[in-house]
């Protein structure tokens, strides 16, 4: 395998083509972010979801400045972060698709009793929204964990290089057999 270095100069910045590039070889669990702001259900695709504390219990996740979803997710105070396993590939699909009602047949949903859309079947994180950081072109978005529901154990959704893969396997965790 051979390492080939591209590098701008000190004084510039890097390519932003170049850094999705690098990017794109980095493999990441999918999630699904929704949201209502009081104008309907919302919901996008997202790879930069991190665990960031867990007392409190915390996560982070990155969104677009120009995403559809980003106003509703300004505007909310809660939202529900969904951990698609390696069945949900279609799901995260429809939610990356611009210009589509994401809700409508065939995604299965329904409203959490505080009102929130979860989409059924995947494992899912109830927040509280509690900061929005303004991060270049994105936003950086904190919240803090409220609730949350298990689902079916199943291998991971990962994104690499532009498509989705699933793990299907398990491993075996070190000192179990």
């Amino acid at each position: 395998m051979t390492d080939i270095a591209l590098r701008s100069s000190p004084s510039a910045p890097v390519d932003a083509a170049l850094f999705r590039q690098v990017f794109r070889r980095h493999a990441a669990g999918v999630a699904v972010v929704t949201a209502d702001a009081g104008r309907g259900p919302a919901g996008v695709t997202v790879t930069s979801l991190a665990s960031l504390s867990a007392e409190p219990p915390l996560i982070s996740f990155g969104i677009s400045a120009t995403a559809s979803t980003w106003p509703h997710l300004r505007d909310a105070g809660t939202a529900v972060v969904h951990l698609l396993g390696a069945a949900h590939a279609e799901l995260a699909r429809t939610f990356a698709t611009s210009g589509i009602d994401r809700f409508a047949t065939p995604t299965r949903w329904r409203r959490l009793p505080t009102g929130e859309p979860v989409l059924d079947g995947a494992a899912w994180l109830r927040i509280s929204l509690e900061h929005r950081h303004r991060a270049g072109g994105s936003h950086l978005v904190i919240g803090r964990v409220e609730e949350v529901g298990l689902a079916e154990t199943s291998g991971p959704l990962l994104y690499h290089d532009g498509s989705y893969h699933a793990l299907l396997e398990t491993p075996t965790r070190e000192g179990t057999s």
